[in-house]
């Protein structure tokens, strides 16, 4: 009489498993397969087995792919935070200043302004349009009045207050500069005054 094997009652498989050799039959005869839930959750622990095996097997790799990571963010954030000292940034301005008057062109126009002025950075985007429209025959050079750099210019244009734009002609001798600021349309009325002074008249053919 043969004896055949019995089947277990129960037939259990844990995740890990079921990717240790396919090839090779158990003796005890488990094919069980379970409904589609039960293998999805099999799937899972498959993979959350095989990531912790691998961590456990070279640790000092994700050390250091950590510590990376943890490099390349603080380079970024020293890149974006690098600004231009008060005498790298006098000295731009000065040399920007030195390019207008050497252009040649009709005018040049020398904003005097303080990083803590708000009106002066309210401005900003109204001179950059006025110098873009105007730029065939007109230069406007920024000036830190707090920069050292600048105190001759300071003491020789008499700046008590900021914003405060000075027009020069092509040869840097100062024609006209704008009042004591009261608000922001007033300085642009003054701004557009001197505008007018030195703006080339149109050619009537």
């Amino acid at each position: 009489m043969s004896s055949t094997p019995k089947q277990p009652l129960f037939c259990l498989k844990w995740p890990w498993d079921m990717n240790q050799n396919p090839q090779t039959n158990t003796s005890s005869g488990c094919t069980f397969e379970g409904p589609w839930l039960f293998k999805s959750m099999q799937s899972l622990g498959s993979v959350a087995f095989n990531f912790v095996q691998s961590v456990s097997k070279s640790p000092s790799s994700l050390v250091n792919h950590l510590q990376w990571d943890a490099r390349t963010d603080q380079n970024e954030t020293l890149k974006s935070k690098t600004v231009l000292g008060p005498e790298e940034q006098g000295e731009a301005e000065q040399r920007a200043f030195a390019s207008a008057l050497a252009s040649e062109k009709e005018a040049t126009m020398l904003e005097f302004y303080s990083p803590k002025c708000r009106l002066c950075n309210s401005l900003l985007n109204s001179v950059m349009e006025v110098e873009h429209r105007n730029s065939d025959w007109l230069n406007i050079v920024m000036a830190d009045a707090e920069n050292d750099k600048w105190l001759p210019e300071l003491l020789h244009y008499d700046i008590r207050y900021v914003p405060c734009f000075v027009l020069l002609d092509k040869k840097g001798r100062a024609l006209a500069k704008t009042g004591i600021p009261n608000s922001r349309l007033h300085v642009l009325a003054g701004l557009s005054h001197l505008l007018k002074m030195k703006r080339p008249s149109k050619r009537t053919s």
